[in-house]
């Protein structure tokens, strides 16, 4: 280990979102950093984002680029913290300059998950009762669920977690899709109800790993960020972020990935559809890991070569449109 990383000279000033699970996982990361690095000192700094103030209006209406991590970025770009903690789902794929993502560790399961009211413990998607109202805040879970749910009803839900699962309690939803990550990590995986395959609803472009942002010429942070670095699940996540870089969607865009894994080879399956469901655009291909970014690029010209741009543009207008 260099010198310059063993000085413990330089309080490490981490950035976080104030949302109970930014916090959960911010502690993760300054935990196991402290573990590899016990004479560094690790501090967490907590700001609110957009993201967190706006949670009366849809995601989609009120645009996607940094709504969760335009604060943060901004608290690194001024020396006010060192690295920020993201969600990778939230974390745009093409960031401000002078910043890059300087590790991503390993994945809890990325898929979605249905959580049902306790009247309906006993049935999934597929056996609700007609016209059974699902909260979702994603128009990528909401399009894939139209198309193979049409009986259900599907309505808006924001707030924290926490606020979420109360209002499916009280009553105003039959269920809501979240995450599965997000549940293990507050320790609410017993409110998992049913694990939604992949042939059903793909997930989230990096949905279930964290995303460290940090300064590009921090050699002394990107050093000690190495030690949480988890080389599979960068690789499945550079593919996806490319994909979607590449067909230039963000969380208003119904786009959805799944990567696997077979010995050295990757495959990435990805998927554009259109807000209504009737449409589904989706392909996949598979490589080399190592070719991971090159592989969600040549994606997405399969994708748009097979009607997914027509989507696209149709989208964009009804957002724009306010539909």
């Amino acid at each position: 280990m260099s010198p310059t990383i063993s000085a413990p000279t330089r309080t490490i000033r981490i950035g976080s979102r104030k949302s109970q699970l930014a916090l959960v996982q911010t502690y993760w990361v300054q935990e196991q950093l402290q573990k590899y690095f016990p004479n560094r000192t690790f501090e967490v700094h907590t700001m609110s984002t957009q993201g967190d103030k706006i949670l009366d209006v849809a995601l989609a209406k009120i645009g996607d680029k940094g709504l969760f991590t335009k604060e943060l970025e901004t608290g690194m770009i001024q020396n006010e913290i060192d690295f920020a903690v993201h969600s990778l789902k939230d974390l745009p794929t093409n960031l401000p300059t002078g910043l890059v993502l300087g590790c991503v560790t390993e994945r809890e399961n990325p898929a979605d998950a249905l959580v049902v009211n306790e009247k309906h413990r006993d049935k999934q998607l597929a056996t609700l009762p007609t016209g059974a109202v699902i909260g979702t805040s994603s128009l990528r879970r909401l399009a894939q669920l139209r198309h193979y749910f049409p009986h259900l009803t599907f309505k808006d839900v924001r707030g924290n977690l926490n606020t979420r699962l109360a209002k499916l309690d009280a009553g105003e939803y039959d269920g809501i899709i979240l995450a599965v990550a997000g549940l293990q990590r507050l320790g609410m995986g017993d409110r998992v109800h049913q694990v939604i395959p992949a042939e059903v609803s793909l997930h989230a472009v990096g949905q279930g790993a964290l995303g460290i942002e940090c300064r590009g010429d921090d050699a002394e942070v990107l050093e000690l960020l190495k030690a949480l670095e988890h080389t599979p699940t960068a690789q499945r996540c550079y593919a996806e972020r490319a994909f979607l870089r590449e067909l230039e969607g963000g969380c208003q865009v119904p786009i959805g990935v799944n990567t696997s894994f077979d010995g050295d080879n990757l495959t990435l399956i990805g998927l554009v559809a259109s807000l209504d469901g009737q449409q589904l655009v989706k392909d996949s291909i598979t490589d080399a890991a190592v070719n991971a970014e090159q592989m969600g690029i040549e994606l997405a010209h399969k994708l748009r070569q097979q009607g997914a741009q027509e989507i696209l543009d149709e989208i964009f207008t009804q957002i724009q449109r306010g539909a």
